[in-house]
């Protein structure tokens, strides 16, 4: 009883401190929008996507942050200089190449100290109601004890941009990609990862799909259900689309 106990009081107070914000990507489908300004600091409301996101992070908890860039990469490290957001913020500047989102995460893991952390895309607008379910994921993570990688995914039907296609399947809170033509699930930006995840990994560019396929084969990969209506900014007409309905510009 002492040892379950113990044992309960541990998973309770496991908490992911640790974050990355994935902000090196060029926007085209954003033109001519992106040209002359990084995705990540797209207007919405009284907020940027960037903002909107580190603010989310630090309601959940997170203490410090790692955000890449790449493209228009000084708009958005000087946009952080700028502006207080009260946590710990290092920004990495990828100059010579984009290492996608794989090897964006995989070149930041000397920040992480071994540690479990967030990954999350700043395009996806992020609401309190997701904290929530963020942390219901952690716990899940936490309390899985093969947990390498749980993702946040959302059925398609609830995405405010039908033409996106799926993602996964989700099946008993584990990912699979089987039924290729009829994927319901679209991952939502958000993910908890260890560093583990990307040993014996020796390319320098790739995306992080080639990390979750490796997990899926092992039957590895885990996923919660988003329950939000799930806003992307994913093309410039979808981004008009947002603004106009709920932010009413």
């Amino acid at each position: 009883n002492t040892l379950l106990k113990d044992f309960i009081s541990n998973i309770k107070s496991m908490k992911i401190t640790k974050a990355m914000v994935l902000c090196a990507g060029f926007g085209k489908r954003l033109h001519p929008l992106t040209l002359y300004n990084s995705k990540p600091l797209l207007k919405i409301g009284d907020n940027t996507l960037l903002s909107n996101t580190l603010n989310f992070l630090k309601q959940f908890g997170i203490k410090q942050i790692i955000i890449n860039v790449h493209h228009l990469g000084n708009h958005i490290i000087n946009y952080i200089n700028k502006n207080k957001f009260n946590t710990a913020i290092t920004t990495i500047h990828e100059k010579d190449d984009i290492l996608d989102t794989g090897g964006g995460i995989l070149n930041a893991l000397a920040h992480f100290s071994n540690e479990p952390f967030i990954a999350i895309n700043p395009d996806t607008i992020w609401n309190p109601n997701y904290l929530e379910e963020l942390k219901v994921m952690e716990k899940n993570f936490f309390t899985n004890k093969k947990s390498k990688c749980f993702l946040l995914v959302v059925n398609k039907n609830k995405s405010f941009d039908q033409s996106i296609k799926g993602d996964f399947n989700l099946e008993n809170n584990l990912i699979n990609r089987e039924d290729k033509e009829n994927l319901k699930y679209i991952y939502t930006g958000v993910q908890i990862l260890t560093p583990n995840v990307f040993d014996h990994v020796d390319l320098r560019v790739f995306s992080i799909n080639k990390i979750w396929d490796k997990l899926i084969q092992n039957s590895d990969l885990f996923g919660t259900e988003s329950n939000i209506s799930f806003l992307h900014v994913s093309t410039l007409s979808i981004y008009k689309s947002i603004l106009k309905k709920y932010f009413k510009y």
